[in-house]
């Protein structure tokens, strides 16, 4: 018979209660406080990361404006919707 459920290691049915928003940008590569990106979402520009009262936030460099990182999650990938800016 098929199995139409995949069994974690917990033994439970279903997803793993686990699953996190990784913090990468949507090349993969790993991102923090500190980091500057640029925003491919809300007209935001470059935006420095910062820590927020819930995880982490992005703050525009160029209008101000303070968006919290779950909204800046790709559901295709859980990746964030940002570039990472090097140097």
């Amino acid at each position: 018979m098929f199995k139409f459920f995949k069994q974690n290691s917990n033994g439970k049915n279903g997803h793993n209660s686990q699953n996190q928003i990784r913090m990468s940008d949507l090349d993969g590569q790993p991102i923090g406080v500190g980091d500057k990106v640029e925003c491919l979402r809300y007209d935001m520009g470059i935006c420095e990361i910062v820590e927020g009262e819930v995880g982490f936030d992005y703050v525009s460099l160029e209008t101000g404006k303070r968006v919290n990182f779950t909204r800046m999650v790709d559901a295709a990938t859980s990746f964030q919707k940002v570039r990472k800016i090097e140097g």
